[in-house]
């Protein structure tokens, strides 16, 4: 095992975004790093601009909305599986798998599911026994696996500055919340929450009355470690600064560093 930092960024518009994300991976570095909501199709895809910046790159784009692309620092991503099993129709770009760097690496970005309740919603907690299933797949091997992304899930409310506001929210959700806890029950860590477990942790605010000034924020961007992995958990944190940038997303990039040795806790 190699000391490997990996992170998960939401960048809500790769075209838009990529100034933003361009100075964010120059200054932090991240081995690896899982993107959500790229908003444009394969071809629109920046593949040359991040490969001017040291970094290979799978991605799964859309029109609009969706797509997420798994990036390599001085490497080739190795792609295992495009797209959840469980529904050959759904044509949605939210899941990649490939092995980078010695690690099995998914990136996903969960549907939001509002409004709720509806079809959206129905679809999201769809996709989310595709993801449990899938997951359980994963833990049956014995490589190292990381899932990164933007689950779109509030896992309690210590994880939002005010549940009040949000209680209609599909991310809120009794049923949302109880699948994000059978995933953690099968063997998942949630990285951030086993390093900092009683502090408030945001990786999102939204462009609403002034919730980033006021750090009015939820933590929805997750990267959960199976068994293989979890021992060497070395640290974990949100780079908040890149949400304070011009033009920024409304999330921040959540990145982990792992140890080239087991950690004793």
């Amino acid at each position: 095992m190699k000391k490997l930092k990996i992170a998960t960024f939401n960048v809500n518009g790769i075209r838009a975004r990529l100034p933003n994300l361009l100075a964010w991976l120059d200054r932090e570095k991240p081995d690896i790093a899982c993107l959500q909501e790229l908003k444009a199709i394969d071809s629109a895809f920046p593949a040359q601009e991040l490969k001017a910046a040291g970094y290979g790159a799978l991605w799964q784009g859309q029109a609009s909305w969706n797509g997420v692309a798994i990036l390599a620092r001085d490497a080739e991503p190795l792609e295992s599986r495009r797209g959840l099993p469980g529904d050959p129709g759904d044509k949605h770009s939210r899941y990649l798998e490939a092995a980078v760097h010695g690690v099995v690496v998914g990136c996903l970005y969960l549907p939001n599911g509002n409004p709720q309740p509806g079809p959206k919603f129905e679809y999201k907690l769809a996709w989310f026994e595709r993801l449990i299933r899938h997951a359980a797949a994963l833990q049956e091997s014995e490589h190292p696996v990381v899932l990164a992304g933007d689950f779109n899930v509030v896992p309690t409310d210590e994880d939002i500055y005010n549940p009040r506001s949000w209680l209609k929210d599909a991310l809120l959700q009794p049923e949302s919340r109880e699948c994000y806890a059978r995933l953690l029950a099968q063997g998942w860590t949630d990285s951030l929450r086993e390093l900092y477990p009683q502090e408030r942790i945001y990786t999102f605010w939204d462009y609403f009355r002034q919730h980033w000034q006021k750090n009015s924020g939820l933590r929805i961007d997750h990267l959960l470690l199976n068994p293989a992995l979890k021992p060497y958990l070395l640290n974990a944190g949100v780079d908040a600064w890149v949400r304070n940038e011009e033009h920024a997303s409304d999330h921040a990039p959540t990145w982990i560093e792992l140890s080239s040795r087991k950690q004793h806790r």
